[in-house]
């Protein structure tokens, strides 16, 4: 009898897997035969979605479609669950969990930090730009963000291009002996030392922001990979952080 119980557990769990596993196949065959007036996409991975059928596809120009498994048709826009407590955007969160992940792997030698407490009870990141009045006026809420024990790294996004003025300033302060003190200054519009000849993250940077749905500065991302664009006063950001002083 015991036997008998194995041989209808082993099968019942073969039977589970064979959905999802004809589903990681499917998504291994699109993801090589995808293509559009018969020239191949650059697809960079596909996906399935809770959506039976149909698969998400990243390309490697960073745009995301969902299609059902033969490629025949393309849907483009955001997945929504309609759940119990109301419509939860599936695509944002995906674009979120990648924010991230992306962000994390970013070293902290390469980022322009302002910590406030030795243990911050949060952490954003800012894509920014020295020449740009909002992310000057945000630089200003820093002091009162640390003293919230949020901690402040910046990344730099030039918003007029790598053949900037401010894509040399970026650089500048990336390559400075103090990089924290030269933003400081150039948020303040004051001279700074530094010259932009170092090997410098400033450009990887901008293309990374970019790839990540940031279209101009200041640009924050919270730790869950929400972006919030735009200026936000320290206390309003505390609140989105669920932070209370």
């Amino acid at each position: 009898m015991t036997s008998t119980f194995r041989a209808l557990g082993a099968a019942l769990l073969t039977a589970l897997a064979l959905p999802a596993l004809a589903q990681d196949e499917a998504a291994q065959r699109l993801a090589e035969t995808l293509r559009v007036d018969g020239r191949p996409l650059p697809v960079e991975r596909v996906e399935t979605t809770p959506l039976a059928g149909f698969y998400e596809v990243r390309l490697e120009t960073g745009e995301r479609f969902y299609t059902d498994d033969e490629g025949s048709y393309f849907l483009v826009g955001d997945l929504y669950e309609n759940a119990e407590g109301g419509l939860v955007n599936l695509s944002e969160q995906a674009r979120n969990a990648e924010r991230a992940a992306r962000l994390a792997a970013i070293p902290d030698a390469q980022r322009v930090s302002f910590r406030g407490a030795d243990e911050p009870r949060a952490r954003i990141t800012v894509f920014t730009d020295t020449t740009c009045p909002y992310c000057r006026r945000l630089h200003q809420e820093v002091p009162r963000l640390n003293e919230l024990g949020i901690r402040v790294d910046y990344l730099a996004f030039p918003r007029a291009g790598m053949n900037s003025p401010g894509a040399r300033e970026l650089q500048r302060v990336w390559c400075a002996d103090d990089p924290s003190e030269a933003m400081a200054a150039a948020k303040r519009e004051e001279a700074f030392e530094g010259d932009a000849a170092c090997d410098n993250p400033v450009e990887a940077q901008y293309h990374l922001g970019m790839e990540l749905g940031v279209q101009g500065t200041p640009a924050i991302v919270l730790p869950d990979g929400r972006l919030v664009p735009g200026y936000v006063p320290a206390e309003r950001l505390a609140a989105m952080l669920g932070l209370h002083d």
